[in-house]
């Protein structure tokens, strides 16, 4: 039987309970087997922003899913000599874990309305099934994608999990799945201009207490 794989890319510049807790609703919700995360070098439509170095990130991202064994990291962006593309990152973790996973894309409401903006984004649509993350009463537009990926699309929007989990069995194919029932608002922004004011209290409502400490130690964002 194929593993469930979701992976779930950003910048987790840092992570927080925002990040952490759509990761543990797409595990509830879809049954999967576990979360990946993929901090990114820097994505590509970012890349006039500085970020925190990779080392960091990825040692915040350890500290925040070290309770839950299904939470894990993966490297394969920051360890390409160049920033990567999605494409390029789909193909290697295909490549990686062979036939025997089945890999959901995780992506949020703004990077669906841009798809077409990504390197080879209709082979990005075909590699894998996609989830897309949106607000409840949000209005998901699908024409951008054209006929060729309309059929595709499945909303289950005020879906519960039996339904979801129903749905996502019987699929056939590559699917784009639009979920409205795992998004909590946390921003990374606040949480920088939080850790450069050395508002603790305040960080431990956005944060786990040892990113937080981690945080502190490193005195980033300062």
């Amino acid at each position: 039987m194929q593993r469930r794989i979701a992976l779930y890319g950003g910048t987790f510049d840092p992570v927080h309970f925002g990040h952490l807790s759509v990761a543990e609703k797409l595990l509830e919700l879809f049954a999967l087997d576990e979360a990946l995360f993929i901090p990114a070098t820097l994505a590509p439509h970012k890349r006039s922003r500085e970020v925190t170095s990779g080392w960091h990130r990825y040692a915040m991202l350890a500290l925040a899913t070290e309770h839950d064994e299904r939470l894990r990291i993966s490297t394969v962006e920051l360890d390409a000599p160049e920033k990567p593309y999605t494409v390029e990152t789909l193909s290697h973790l295909h490549e990686e874990m062979g036939r025997d996973a089945r890999l959901f894309f995780v992506m949020g409401a703004d990077s669906w309305t841009e798809i077409q903006t990504w390197r080879e984004w209709k082979q990005v649509l075909e590699m894998s099934d996609h989830i897309v993350v949106t607000r409840p009463g949000y209005e998901l537009d699908v024409a951008h994608v054209g006929h060729e990926f309309q059929s595709s699309v499945v909303d289950l929007r005020g879906a519960g999990r039996d339904e979801i989990s129903s749905e996502v069995e019987r699929s056939a194919g590559r699917k784009i799945f639009v979920t409205d029932a795992v998004v909590k608002d946390v921003s990374a922004t606040e949480i920088r201009a939080l850790a450069r004011r050395d508002e603790r209290e305040r960080l431990l409502e956005l944060v786990p207490p040892n990113v937080a400490d981690y945080i502190e130690k490193y005195r980033l964002y300062r």
